[in-house]
């Protein structure tokens, strides 16, 4: 309930006020700004992945915006010798629109990444795009193996999609997944959804896919250490992942005992409005924001 308080009062929030919450979980709204912060996490051991918002859009003329801002990051990204990759929501290059003309703009910025040797993590989002996600996703790595893909643990098809995955030994991003979704395309209860969790990590890395570990829920982080002790691996094999400015010290502790760890660094203008539809669609996080805050954690 304190939770979605928060997130019914922060309409009624001056938007500077919001911008000084949004600033802990948002790089800015310039590239410069995302690679000041990349930059500070490099420093502290950590790689990074850009992600420039603004999905969901309304009109196809704004693909191209998003396209050259890539493009930008990433030539940014070769010049600056950053740690960092790339993360694209397909949404954001019209794929609720033009699945054709989503496609055209994504093999752009995939051309650009691989020009510069760089990586691109296909984005999930809500359920209504999965199938078309993956199926993205797969042409994509008809031409590069330097692309990944995000399954989210919380849908009932995920633990199909994971072996889907493992049998192509895919680069997966794991994590447990935001979007409201309904009983029957969602498990609802806090324990299936990490069993469920902990099961797709444990298919993926026993199949030899690269896994990206992302979660801030401890017991998932102590399932995936088991995991990667019993199977021996080498920290090349896997990497933990993490929302900017959540869990920083659990960030730490895991840098420290050396184990590779990426943290996801949006920035744009549509900050505000990523913002917000990150604390509607799961009030939970407001909680994450309150403890930010009161514990000074960047």
């Amino acid at each position: 309930m304190f939770n979605e308080l928060i997130v019914k009062t922060l309409p009624l929030v001056p938007k500077a006020l919001v911008r000084r919450f949004a600033s802990r979980y948002v790089a800015g709204e310039k590239l410069a700004e995302a690679l000041e912060v990349v930059e500070r996490l490099n420093g502290e051991g950590c790689m990074a992945t850009l992600d420039v918002l603004g999905e969901d859009i309304l009109d196809l003329s704004e693909t191209e915006k998003t396209v050259v801002e890539y493009r930008h990051a990433l030539e940014a990204i070769a010049q600056k010798k950053l740690d960092s990759n790339i993360s694209v929501k397909l949404t954001a290059l019209g794929l609720k629109i033009d699945p054709a003309e989503c496609r055209r703009q994504f093999s752009r910025i995939l051309e650009s990444a691989l020009q510069i040797g760089s990586f691109v993590r296909v984005d999930m989002e809500d359920s209504s795009v999965t199938e078309e996600t993956i199926r993205i996703y797969f042409e994509a790595r008809r031409t590069s193996e330097r692309v990944g893909l995000v399954l989210q643990a919380y849908l009932h098809r995920s633990r199909a999609d994971a072996r889907r995955a493992a049998d192509a030994k895919a680069n997966v991003r794991v994590c447990k997944g935001i979007y409201v979704e309904p009983p029957e395309v969602a498990l609802q209860g806090r324990k299936e959804i990490r069993d469920n969790y902990s099961a797709m990590v444990d298919t993926l890395l026993e199949a030899g896919a690269y896994v990206g570990i992302a979660t801030h829920d401890p017991v998932l982080v102590e399932r995936a250490l088991a995991t990667i002790a019993r199977l021996k691996l080498p920290r090349e094999a896997y990497e933990f992942q993490m929302l900017l400015g959540v869990a920083v010290e659990m960030r730490r502790k895991l840098v420290a005992a050396g184990h590779r760890l990426r943290v996801y660094v949006p920035y744009g203008e549509s900050w505000q409005g990523y913002s917000m539809r990150r604390l509607k669609e799961n009030p939970a996080i407001a909680g994450y924001i309150v403890k930010g805050i009161l514990s000074g954690g960047v």
